[in-house]
């Protein structure tokens, strides 16, 4: 015994460590995804009053001029600045020796001493000044520019006009009467070699000047101190408050070290640990039956997870967008497919958890919740189409007026809705409309039913349907009784009517196989009449098994194919069994043959149907319908039930019982049009 519950033990921390894995993975995933970002974004408008806490700088910052005004400021200081420029005496010097040397006997067709006249031309240029031609062409835009014109240890302003250029030097050459005499001989002396720029940029002198006239002239408009405020409640947002503010956010985010965003990650992981772990334990403790169920679970964490997944990637790419994606979505999902509480509870950790990724969540957490609520409210239990358009209309509109008023609580913003505001929001409620068709992913990836696809299970027009009720009229009729019984029971306890309902239109499929074996397709004959008992119990038993291979290859939901398995239970075929017995008196019979492979219910529904379909059954074989028969006859059968341990793995209470032997018992004599016993006329 000790060994079983060793056993017991580890196998129940298996599971628990699994779990814990599970959201420790999820977590990771989840603060992965998050925006690195830790620093808060201070979002203000100009002349607004700010009603926040106050902001004080935790560094050194400067809130720096834009270009345009910086520059305007450059180019107004800039209106006195006169560039400098040094004659170099050196360069004229050089290139005059240069011509001399290379005419020293004099040119072809003047006279030698003609030399001299050119090389005196030559100093004369010279000595006034050759600057680049894109320095004057720059400088000589204004007619009266001026430069500080240095030579030696002299500066003296002069008009950029007055100097030359390489060609304006060339053409004042020959502009000289005396070489314009003689031009056709000198052009072959290539003049303009010997003309080259002698005034240099003064680059020292000038930068010196330039410094000097913008010494006063900043990059900045202010200037805080750690510790000093940018900006108290109460104060008026002025432009150079709201640039603080956002350069204040953009030098924070850039002084950010690897160890404090670090621990914004651990704080975050911590949280959404926290919230995962909290959702879990509400799981375990009140509702176990979900977390015993791997795909239950399965569903929940992946939606749990994928949302805050999607908040952060959107975030990060345009905060504005996050009220387009249809987190709405979850609790509508969860709704449908488990219960209320868990998908409202679902929803907040999801939404706390999305939370995590934004600078301002308040106003987030608010609408997301709102929208949740109402989303689970207009689908208490979905039967139709309409309802997903509804809820999806109607989660757009509560999500809109929830984001409106919550802007009307801030004073000093603007508080009318921007087109593309209320465009976000028709948006969501737009992606909203595709939970219908995701409805079936979701189905199929997690293997659950829902309410739409029980409702087209339950058509009789179905293929399957369809043939029961042509081959075994009968018991196509016994399948509809015991299906209106089933689902008003299960409305009565609070089960899932829509599921009983369908579960009883099909639980007896397997008959198909062999109709006239069942007593209500039976009209004259009767076959078992030629045959054993253990015949008969193998051919009658044999409807579980074979309803079981018709619902597999028409696809039919795993939980229709559990009514069809439990419906008898464990039961035995005790006509049969008895028949045999009786016939056998002394012999000890095996039972194997006789019994129903079974599983007991192992829920509500089940359990539901298997009374249901067990008194209706045995309810035609009543000789006459009173109120006492039938009373008598459906307490017998289910007290039986009870005490023969069909419902021991099953969550119905006594109370539930109670209540569905009253239903039967009114259903039974509606049925059957019961009358009161008269009394006789004593004489």
């Amino acid at each position: 015994m000790s060994t079983i519950y060793s056993t017991e033990g580890q196998d129940k921390w298996k599971v628990y460590l699994l779990r814990l894995s599970i959201i420790l993975a999820l977590t990771a995933v989840i603060v992965l995804a998050m925006p690195r970002k830790s620093v808060p974004t201070y979002e203000v408008k100009e002349n607004s009053v700010w009603l926040k806490e106050p902001v004080t700088a935790g560094i050194d910052f400067d809130v720096p001029k834009d270009s345009i005004t910086y520059q305007a400021e450059i180019d107004s200081a800039m209106q006195y600045f006169v560039p400098y420029y040094k004659i170099n005496d050196e360069i004229g010097n050089r290139y005059v020796k240069r011509f001399q040397s290379r005419y020293r006997d004099g040119i072809e067709g003047l006279p030698k001493s003609f030399v001299n006249s050119v090389t005196a031309k030559l100093r004369e240029i010279y000595n006034v000044g050759i600057m680049p031609a894109e320095d004057y062409a720059k400088l000589t835009r204004d007619s009266m520019a001026l430069i500080n014109f240095k030579r030696g240890n002299t500066t003296q302003k002069k008009y950029c006009i007055s100097f030359y250029t390489p060609i304006k030097a060339y053409e004042s050459f020959f502009q000289d009467p005396q070489m314009n005499y003689a031009r056709t001989l000198l052009q072959k002396c290539n003049i303009d070699d010997y003309l080259k720029e002698n005034l240099i940029y003064d680059e020292a002198q000038c930068q010196a000047d330039i410094d000097n006239l913008t010494s006063t002239i900043t990059k900045h408009e202010a200037e805080y101190k750690k510790g000093e405020c940018i900006v108290d409640r109460g104060q008026v947002a002025t432009p150079i408050i709201v640039k603080a503010l956002a350069t204040y956010s953009a030098e924070m985010e850039k002084n950010e070290s690897l160890i404090s965003r670090s621990t914004t990650m651990a704080g975050r992981g911590i949280l959404v640990f926290l919230l995962l772990f909290t959702f879990t334990v509400y799981l375990h403790l009140f509702r176990g039956d979900y977390f015993r169920k791997p795909r239950s679970l399965a569903m929940v964490y992946v939606l749990v997870g994928i949302f805050p997944i999607l908040v952060s990637f959107t975030y990060q790419y345009s905060p504005h967008y996050i009220y387009i994606l249809p987190l709405a979505m979850l609790p509508m999902f969860v709704r449908i497919f488990l219960d209320s509480r868990t998908a409202f509870i679902a929803h907040i950790v999801m939404v706390l958890i999305s939370a995590l990724a934004l600078s301002k969540p308040f106003v987030f957490v608010v609408v997301q919740m709102l929208s949740g609520l109402v989303a689970i409210y207009t689908l208490r239990e979905l039967s139709k189409r309409a309802q997903v358009f509804t809820a999806a209309f109607t989660t757009a509109i509560v999500a809109l007026l929830a984001y409106q008023a919550m802007k009307l609580t801030e004073p000093g913003e603007d508080w009318h809705l921007s087109p593309s505001e209320v465009s976000h929001f028709v948006f969501s409620g737009v992606l909203l409309l595709t939970t219908y068709p995701l409805m079936y992913v979701v189905e199929k990836t997690f293997g659950f039913t829902s309410a739409v696809t029980l409702f087209e299970l339950s058509d009789i027009n179905k293929d399957l349907l369809r043939r029961l009720s042509e081959v075994s009229a009968g018991t196509m009729q016994h399948s509809i009784t015991v299906s209106n019984i089933a689902a008003d029971i299960a409305q009565k306890i609070g089960a899932r009517s829509l599921l009983v309902r369908t579960g009883a239109l099909y639980h007896d499929i397997g008959k198909i196989a062999n109709p006239s074996f069942f007593t209500e397709n039976q009209k004259d004959i009767n076959p078992h009449e030629r045959m054993t008992p253990q015949e008969s119990a193998r051919i009658i038993i044999n409807h579980v098994k074979e309803g079981k291979r018709l619902a597999e290859k028409y696809g039919l939901p795993s939980e229709i194919v559990d009514f069809i398995m439990t419906h008898h239970g464990a039961g035995m075929a005790k006509y049969f069994y008895i028949t045999y017995k009786n016939s056998h008196p002394g012999e000890e019979v095996d039972t194997a043959p006789f019994t129903y492979p079974g599983p007991n219910p192992f829920t509500r529904e089940q359990a539901i149907l298997m009374m249901a379909d067990s008194v209706e059954a045995a309810s035609r074989s009543l000789k006459e319908y009173t109120e006492e028969s039938i009373t008598s006859l459906v307490n017998r059968i289910i007290d039986g039930m009870v005490a023969e341990g069909y419902f021991i793995d099953c969550p119905i209470t006594f109370h539930d019982i109670s209540v569905a032997k009253r239903v039967i018992i009114e259903r039974l004599k509606t049925n059957y049009h019961t009358r009161i016993t008269y009394p006789e006329l004593k004489s």
